[in-house]
């Protein structure tokens, strides 16, 4: 998340929004009566929960929260169009460059963690377990499978329909680098959405559909749809946190006191993965310092666990 009227900003990998926060947050509420926030779909669950609590404690200040994609936010953030940008992906190297450009200074910090959840039909019963390479061949550039035949010797005679982020998520970026070796290289010919309920709906009404989200949206939706196990591992809270969950689990970060102090009640609400109130003290204790950038430099770091983020010198 990114706050721009103050020069603050944080950089979400997945999942979170700084509408909720007390200190850092306040001098822009005494500024102003509304504060806008967009970016993440991932995110957005999270900043609404936000948003709602911190309203409740501020009735003055209305807060609006819309979705659009995390490179989208950080476009919007970056040009003053919006106070605050969601982002479930690390902030890269030309939107590190167009924030330095417009004198945008920011401090990065964790949140929460996310499992990309790759999802079929109910009706699907023989692609329960996949792996990555599997995951791979269907969803690399230029792949030709469009049957599930040709996903695995006896898988049947059934159409592959695919529905996936479009290309302003932050979800896409860290997918495609997971799975296909480089951030947003991946096939076109699939339906694209960045509002993840019309990936529900579409793998919903096809027996032979595919798509991938956040965790959150899959437990959301459990009851609907079918979660894939990837290498033999399913996704869930558990395995996202003993970093079985792999290369699909991916860290969330955002920005703020107020919001920090009830990180984790937020987290679980919005269906992610809290951290530990240790852990939550010890990002409070990164922001407290003051020290503006990223711990990424700009490029995307698949299965880094949160004591390897906490102990990243931020560089701007």
């Amino acid at each position: 998340m990114f706050l721009n009227r103050f020069n603050l900003a944080v950089a979400t990998a997945v999942v979170a929004s700084t509408v909720a926060l007390q200190g850092a947050f306040s001098p822009m509420a005494k500024a102003q009566s509304v504060v806008t926030a967009d970016g993440s779909s991932t995110v957005f669950p999270i900043t609404e929960a936000a948003a709602e609590a911190f309203q409740k404690e501020n009735p003055n200040i209305k807060v609006t929260v819309a979705f659009s994609g995390s490179t989208a936010g950080f476009r919007k953030f970056c040009n003053g169009e919006i106070d605050i940008a969601n982002a479930s992906k690390v902030i890269g190297e030309r939107e590190i460059a167009a924030c330095r450009a417009r004198g945008i200074r920011f401090i990065e910090l964790p949140v929460a963690f996310d499992g990309l959840t790759v999802v079929i039909n109910p009706q699907n019963t023989w692609a329960t377990n996949l792996t990555t390479a599997e995951l791979k061949a269907i969803w690399e550039p230029n792949s030709k499978i469009n049957n599930w035949s040709q996903v695995r010797s006896g898988f049947p005679d059934v159409p592959l329909r695919l529905f996936g982020p479009g290309a302003q998520s932050g979800t896409f970026e860290y997918f495609t680098e997971a799975i296909n070796g480089r951030a947003r290289a991946s096939r076109t010919d699939y339906t694209p959405s960045e509002d993840d309920n019309v990936l529900v709906q579409g793998v919903l009404r096809d027996r032979g559909a595919m798509g991938y989200f956040g965790l959150a949206y899959y437990e959301e939706n459990k009851a609907r749809l079918r979660s894939v196990q990837v290498n033999g591992v399913a996704p869930s809270a558990a395995t996202v946190l003993n970093g079985k969950y792999t290369p699909l689990s991916r860290p969330l970060f955002i920005f703020v006191s107020f919001y920090m102090r009830r990180g984790a009640q937020f987290a679980r609400k919005a269906g992610f993965v809290p951290f530990t109130s240790a852990v939550y003290a010890r990002v409070l204790s990164k922001f407290a310092s003051g020290k503006p950038g990223t711990a990424f430099g700009g490029k995307a770091q698949i299965g880094v666990t949160i004591e390897e983020i906490l102990a990243k010198d931020p560089a701007l």
